[in-house]
């Protein structure tokens, strides 16, 4: 296994006496899909809170690209390369696909960002960044779009590509297919297979045909707790996690 771009060691958080993560540990490895599952309130999101900086854990220790970040700020984070997508789409919807790309590429230069009587021109990396991040993601013809017109698929697309607009070493993706047609998840699916190849990448998604097809590893939770970890194949095949998650069918 290639070394780990995240460890995460005995992590909980508590919200008044409820452990909504107790004692996790587990490690995603550089360029990888790691895949987290489990009903609602398996403590999933809280434990994507924990490692983007939005809720401070209880205990234990994360550490990213072999620093410790547990009590870093979120902004610190992102800066390190970080980069998360929200279950709720978090986009400028009056401002076109590629102006959204362009400042969120924009974004990495921190205050430098604010300077804003700089001409676009005198940009142009950010700009070349925008139009690279669409080419990629198939959204070039939609470029002059506002974003709010987009359909949903497509916004839940261009906020990935905004996210990987921060050039980041691992991406966090939040149920990155929810309230998508049935029509988009194929493509979708087929974006995050492809950038695990390049990208280092935690997925949390609830569609299991999504997840045995695409994960190199899978954390399978409940409540707050791990428990199973393993390759799509072992964890199809454990009664656990038939019996909870997956069904008799699976």
């Amino acid at each position: 296994m290639s070394k780990a771009i995240l460890q995460i060691e005995n992590l909980s958080l508590s919200y008044n006496g409820f452990m909504a993560v107790n004692k996790v540990t587990l490690n995603v490895a550089h360029k990888t899909i790691h895949s987290v599952i489990g009903p609602n309130g398996a403590g999933k999101t809280s434990l994507f809170h924990c490692l983007t900086g939005v809720r401070r854990p209880t205990s234990g220790r994360v550490l990213f690209d072999g620093k410790e970040i547990t009590h870093q700020p979120a902004h610190r984070r992102t800066c390190t390369g970080l980069a998360r997508s929200f279950q709720i789409t978090s986009l400028f919807q009056n401002l076109s696909v590629q102006e959204n790309l362009r400042l969120a590429s924009q974004g990495r230069d921190g205050d430098r960002a604010l300077v804003f009587w700089r001409s676009i021109a005198g940009r142009r990396e950010h700009m070349e960044m925008a139009d690279s991040i669409m080419e990629r993601l198939g959204l070039t013809q939609k470029a002059n779009i506002a974003a709010g017109d987009l359909s949903h698929g497509q916004q839940r697309i261009l906020e990935v590509g905004m996210a990987l607009c921060g050039k980041p070493k691992l991406l966090l993706l939040d149920e990155p297919t929810a309230g998508m047609g049935v029509e988009d998840i194929p493509v979708m699916t087929r974006l995050i297979a492809d950038l695990g190849k390049d990208y280092s990448i935690m997925l949390i998604e609830h569609n299991m045909g999504i997840v045995m097809s695409i994960s190199d590893t899978i954390t399978v939770m409940s409540q707050g707790e791990i428990l199973v970890e393993g390759t799509p194949a072992a964890v199809r095949t454990d009664e656990r996690v038939r019996e909870a998650y997956l069904g008799e069918a699976a």
